[in-house]
């Protein structure tokens, strides 16, 4: 491209294959990466400056570019990791883009702060109040009107009044920063020997780099001390930090953690920000000032220019999966984002994902182990309870060797937590008249009994309806039973069975994030006894009080034929269990199972984490699964099946032969039908050197387009296959 091109190609931030060509209007500057606004139909939409054209258009055929942006633009490897995205999960790249263009308010400059300063003149009316205001301003600074409002007790027009008077003069300051920049000096940790030989490690890869690490260690062994010393490394060498957390519910406890060991905040980056929060931090992180984010999976797309470091906290949670728009993995797309920044990354986990824990046995990580609790704490004992055996009476959910559990720790002023991953009261509800069955009526899916609530609710659309108090297919009245149990239906239990312990329900459906981490907050504070929860409660919750944990149904995630069902299960009973005995006091964790043989139940009794590791890569090896194969879904969804499924037939008959490559469907999704569209699934299964993401392009590209209510979303290496 010329150093001052007349002509230039524009990616627009919708969802189109590739950027268009506008003209640069006399007196304007850009170059690549400049964000500017551009004419796209009738209405204008934002844009980044791609490159040169491709094609040469007569200058009368096109439109000029509208603005272009005063700030600096997005840098080279901000946009090589668009492209790069864009190409490997089949996703226009202006809708990859639009992740980028997140906060539009922040491309406006920042309004100035107004403040207000004595000038030393006096005013001929001085009343008590223009006197209060006087007295604040004695220390010639400059008082913003809040707070000189809030110092000294007045309205606004005694200011405006003192300002006329010429007795206060108007300043325009430049605003604050968002955040004030973290000291990587602050408060250094205190590591022990395992934790400073883990962090040597981390260290040892180059800070100027690419490279990954592992970072495996037990629950409370200390990652995350650790990993703030990878923070302030980075931050010594002058690059940004970027610490990625699967849920917003955790992000308070983390930030407070941030706060005392460098003395300020982060900038924070999640969906509970206001447009003007997150439009400060979007612009800091352009512009250097911001220098350490704490964020969920969508910060991997904030347009850091130093970024130096990657923290990606419980790297094997499922919620770093982006579902919705274009689908990716925020775990993958670090690394590929680290690579193209020369960063190091850092994976934390006390249970990493099967294809993180293959890459550090084959040297691809560096693999950091923590296998001691912190501060010498032991880990939980973990007893399975053979519920064929030892289970509850009928109509009950909670073991009886759960129970006598529960009330010991009761009686000693501890804390216990029975878990059960599934909200609402119970998954079904039925008329034990006629038999009939409540089913979401946009969705293959039975309705949820809320009982708090008072409603029947579908947890895949979000459709809900009053409960009816008698049955809507036979009439029949008080004829509606729950069946199975719930989250609220285990608190129900709880009430009944602990009526003296002071209880909790956390579920994400129980309020909002800002009452959720005030829940969690009460429950460090030992302001209740018994914690009822769902996964909410299982990541990165530091109870000290909390020594026992009951896993009510802990073969409910190997109930759906996923084929990463074990993993899933080992992975979030090792989380919570894990919540039991953090500090002096000695954990217990029990699980009430119908297959105490299976291979998860016994890695968890045994702590034989590295035999279920090794027995899950044999399996997912023999299978071809990933790590050593390769997925990718189509999932195929219409207003009416059949014209789902002939579509799928369709794209089944047009698609390239392949070695390697074998194909499975089309069949109906195991949840069929979603807000009344029906779905039908196609499965590619091929090696793992195999280019999948170029195989699907070609075979979407040879076949018809999907037309009318028809729509296919493409998931590049799923981990769902609902």
């Amino acid at each position: 491209m010329q150093d001052r091109p007349d002509i230039v190609a524009v990616m627009v931030g919708v969802a189109v294959e590739g950027p268009y060509s506008y003209r640069v209007p006399p007196g304007m500057v850009v170059e690549r990466g400049s964000i500017v606004a551009v004419p796209l139909g009738p209405r204008l939409i934002l844009g980044v400056v791609w490159g040169a054209p491709k094609d040469m258009i007569a200058h009368n055929r096109l439109r000029d570019i509208a603005q272009a942006y005063d700030v600096p633009p997005l840098s080279e490897e901000l946009l090589s990791l668009v492209d790069w995205v864009a190409r490997y999960t089949l996703a226009a790249p202006g809708q990859v883009l639009r992740g980028v263009l997140r906060s539009p308010e922040a491309l406006d400059a920042p309004k100035p702060v107004i403040a207000f300063r004595r000038t030393g003149h006096e005013p001929e009316k001085l009343t008590p109040a223009r006197l209060r205001v006087l007295d604040v301003l004695m220390d010639d600074m400059a008082w913003t009107k809040p707070a000189l409002i809030g110092a000294s007790g007045v309205s606004t027009s005694v200011i405006e009044g003192l300002e006329r008077a010429g007795a206060v003069e108007r300043l325009e300051m430049p605003a604050p920063p968002v955040v004030m920049p973290p000291d990587p000096d602050d408060s250094p940790a205190r590591l022990n020997p395992e934790q400073q030989a883990a962090l040597d490690q981390i260290l040892a890869l180059d800070a100027r780099a690419f490279g990954v690490a592992l970072l495996d260690g037990v629950t409370g062994g200390g990652k995350t001390e650790v990993f703030f010393e990878a923070v302030a490394d980075t931050l010594r060498a002058g690059r940004q930090a970027l610490i990625l957390l699967p849920e917003i519910a955790l992000t308070n406890t983390f930030i407070d953690r941030f706060t005392k060991r460098f003395g300020a905040r982060p900038a924070e980056w999640h969906s509970d920000m206001t447009p003007v929060q997150r439009a400060k931090v979007w612009r800091g992180v352009l512009d250097g000032t911001v220098r350490a984010v704490v964020g969920a999976r969508s910060a991997l797309f904030l347009p850091f220019r130093e970024l130096g470091l990657l923290v990606l906290d419980e790297e094997h949670d499922g919620a770093y999966k982006q579902s919705d728009g274009f689908t990716y993995h925020a775990r993958d797309m670090a690394i590929v984002r680290a690579n193209l920044s020369q960063a190091r990354v850092v994976l934390s986990s006390a249970t990493p994902s099967v294809e993180s824990r293959n890459n550090a046995n084959v040297g691809r990580y560096s693999h950091v182990r923590l296998e001691s609790r912190f501060a010498e704490a032991a880990m939980p004992d973990v007893t399975a309870i053979d519920m064929r055996v030892d289970g509850p009476e009928k109509g009950a959910w909670i073991a009886p060797g759960l129970a006598r559990e529960v009330f010991a720790a009761l009686d000693r002023g501890e804390q216990a937590l029975l878990f059960l991953n599934r909200r609402g009261y119970a998954p079904l509800t039925l008329c034990r008249s006629c038999g009939h069955q409540y089913q979401c009526p946009d969705c293959s899916a039975w309705m949820v009994e809320h009982r708090f609530r008072g409603v029947l609710m579908c947890h895949h659309c979000g459709h809900e309806m009053r409960t009816p108090k008698v049955c809507g297919e036979c009439g029949e009245p008080e004829s509606l039973v729950a069946v199975g149990p719930g989250v609220e239906r285990v608190a129900e239990e709880a009430a009944a069975r602990f009526p003296d312990a002071r209880r909790v329900l956390l579920s994400t459906d129980m309020g909002s994030h800002a009452q959720l981490r005030e829940r969690f907050a009460e429950i460090e504070r030992g302001e209740y006894d018994l914690i009822i929860g769902t996964q909410l409660v299982s990541k990165g919750h530091h109870f000290e009080k909390l020594s026992v944990v009951g896993v009510l149904d802990a073969d409910l995630g190997l109930a759906h034929g996923d084929p990463r069902a074990a993993e899933k299960t080992f992975q979030i009973l090792t989380q919570v269990a894990g919540r039991a005995g953090r500090a002096s006091r000695h954990g217990k964790a029990f699980l009430q199972t119908y297959h105490p043989d299976h291979p998860v139940m016994k890695a968890m009794v045994s702590g034989d984490r590295e035999a279920f590791y090794a027995q899950e890569l044999l399996a997912r090896e023999a299978g071809g699964m990933p790590p050593f194969g390769r997925l990718a879904a189509l999932i195929i969804s219409a207003n009416e099946q059949q014209t789902a499924m002939v579509y799928a037939r369709h794209l089944l008959s047009v698609a390239p032969m392949a070695e390697g490559v074998r194909l499975f469907g089309p069949a109906d999704a195991p949840i069929a039908m979603i807000r009344g569209r029906h779905r039908v699934r196609l499965l590619a299964q091929s090696g793992k050197d195999f280019d999948l993401s170029g195989y699907m392009r070609f075979w979407l590209g040879t076949a018809e387009k999907a037309k009318g209510d028809l729509k296919v979303q493409i998931d590049i290496d799923p981990m769902s296959f609902m």
